[in-house]
């Protein structure tokens, strides 16, 4: 279903002070992994094969322009990848500079994504002085991880990882997770929560690993493309819609009883915010898209991380703005897109106030108009209607300021 809707609060948004984040790809596709799923690694392709950094001048430019675009108080910086780690401790200490250089008054908050391979007491120190936020890439127990997540001699780097989280948690350095839920998770939701807390995650992330791919000559490894690629097949490792659903439901039922206000799920938090009518914490989420661009270590700036095609390319700092291209047209449009290309299906569900339609990058399955769906709306319905009662009641109680996890005592007479 195609619609021109813009509502009070698509105009709210844009006549309001300009406030979006970023992912820098300073390092581009580069990385010393070769994970099967990474839908990233790919991109090297797109800019000529060649080894990605982003310039001092441009780092420097990028901090300017973001910081300067940004209308509001916290400015929170996302170096991503490929690994960031490539580029050495002393790369982001030069981002640091910048930081300070062009704050302003502003505070400055950085979090970093790693596959947690190259972590040493020199990382430590530096992510604990400047207060990152670390996520680290771990997918769960030993099998799972190992399975996709190996380096580019088709190494094993689950003990790595688990030796760099030691070193962390020692040094004090606040660290995450962020889990694929892959094929392999299938059944083992609460084997991987109970594992993920086992090791030191307070705040876990969990990603549906739902890509199509082609097989190219002159490459070892299935290329990942978008779905509408001639020939493009699911991938192996991707997740079904009801063993997604399966997963959460499996891990809510751990979470409900015993963990609320102790350990954090992002899935969980986002759906409770939809249900006091907050801001969710997660992009799919959201009614609209286009708040998250993502920056390329030669200044491209694209819509969103699923959607570095050229296609969806929106500029370049060093030619136009930050501040211009967040305002353009074309960005605005790519975010308005997520709600106007919704079925009829997903704007009559119970459950659109909180799933939104999830993320458009999964809108490949087909409803019998020929409309577009969700793959995964099977497994997310499942868990929208699980999670009810429990969210509600959390809901009552944050309307009265009691904390959400006095619903423990009575889900534990629920969930046996």
């Amino acid at each position: 279903m195609e619609t021109g809707l813009y509502t009070f609060e698509d105009g709210v948004k844009e006549l309001g002070p300009v406030a979006f984040s970023t992912m820098l790809k300073a390092a581009g596709s580069a990385c010393n992994l070769d994970c099967q799923y990474c839908y990233y690694l790919d991109k090297a392709q797109q800019y000529g094969g060649k080894q990605a950094r982003m310039s001092e001048a441009m780092l420097e430019e990028y901090v300017k322009q973001y910081i300067e675009a940004n209308a509001v108080d916290t400015v929170t910086f996302c170096w991503h990848g490929g690994e960031p780690t490539l580029l050495g401790v002393d790369y982001y200490r030069k981002a640091i500079e910048f930081q300070k250089k062009y704050a302003k008054g502003k505070k400055i908050e950085n979090t970093l994504q790693t596959n947690a391979t190259r972590i040493d007491p020199e990382w430590c120190a530096f992510f604990r002085r400047n207060k990152f936020l670390v996520g680290v890439s771990l997918d769960g127990p030993q099998d799972i991880h190992d399975r996709f997540r190996t380096d580019k001699g088709g190494r094993p780097t689950w003990a790595r990882v688990m030796r760099s989280m030691k070193m962390m948690s020692d040094a004090g350095v606040e660290f995450n997770t962020l889990s694929t839920v892959n094929s392999l998770c299938a059944g083992r939701g609460a084997e991987v929560y109970e594992f993920l807390k086992s090791v030191g995650s307070h705040y876990m992330q969990f990603l549906p690993v739902v890509e199509h791919v082609v097989n190219k000559p002159g490459f070892h490894r299935p290329f990942i493309v978008a779905p509408s690629y001639e020939g493009a097949r699911l991938a192996e490792w991707s997740i079904g819609a009801r063993e997604y659903g399966e997963f959460l439901i499996d891990i809510f039922r751990k979470w409900v009883v015993a963990d609320i206000g102790e350990y954090y799920v992002q899935m969980f938090d986002a759906t409770l915010a939809q249900y006091v009518g907050v801001r969710p914490g997660v992009c799919s989420m959201l009614e609209t898209c286009g708040d998250a661009l993502v920056v390329e270590h030669n200044g491209d700036v694209y819509n969103c991380d699923h959607f570095v095609y050229p296609e969806y390319k929106l500029g370049n700092i060093m030619e136009t703005s930050l501040a211009e291209i967040y305002k353009s047209p074309r960005r605005s449009e790519f975010g308005l897109a997520k709600r106007r290309s919704l079925p009829a299906e997903c704007m009559n569900c119970s459950f659109y106030f909180a799933c939104r339609g999830e993320c458009p990058k999964h809108r490949f399955d087909r409803n019998p108009d020929g409309t577009a769906k969700n793959s995964l709306c099977e497994g997310l319905k499942a868990y929208f209607e699980f999670t009810k009662p429990y969210m509600e009641r959390m809901r009552d109680l944050l309307y009265r300021e009691m904390p959400p996890s006095l619903v423990m005592s009575w889900a534990r007479t629920q969930i046996k």
